[in-house]
């Protein structure tokens, strides 16, 4: 189906951006740089970061969320990205998927962690749908007892 088809049909329409192995650092700015400057709506996949490092929300503080002395003696970067959230360690493993949507295009959904959470587990419902295990626990997204994602 063609955009000027879909955009017809009145759907919004979502750009896709696949990165494979790109900096986690380069990912963050790209998507702070896209949330302040476009209303376009972007999924952004990232397949790993070329380097293990530790991402902090923006409220974190290292001495506190971070065994420092190994960080340091191994040189692990740790980041602060522009949006809250917990602390993950991230690396060739970890599969990046970003949503940045145009509050109109989502009009149900709140601009707060609950909203969001609630519209993207039905999202991810309908992704793992005969997927028994999948669900949505707080900001967490989890199989079972194993958490796989959440919101940043």
């Amino acid at each position: 189906m063609s955009v000027n088809r879909i955009k017809d049909l009145g759907l919004p329409l979502m750009n896709l951006v696949k990165l494979r192995g790109t900096p986690i650092l380069q990912q963050l700015l790209l998507e702070e740089r896209l949330l302040r400057s476009s209303t376009d709506n972007w999924c952004i996949i990232n397949d790993g970061t070329n380097v293990p490092n530790i991402v902090m929300g923006m409220s974190g503080k290292a001495c506190e969320l971070v065994e420092l002395e190994p960080v340091i003696r191994d040189r692990i970067p740790v980041i602060k990205r522009f949006t809250g959230g917990g602390t993950v360690i991230v690396d060739e493993n970890t599969l990046f998927v970003s949503l940045i949507c145009n509050r109109n295009d989502v009009p149900n959904v709140q601009p707060y962690p609950r909203s969001v959470m609630a519209w993207s587990g039905s999202l991810y419902s309908d992704v793992f749908n005969g997927t028994s295990e999948f669900q949505l626990r707080e900001n967490d997204y989890v199989f079972g007892d194993r958490k796989f994602g959440g919101n940043a």
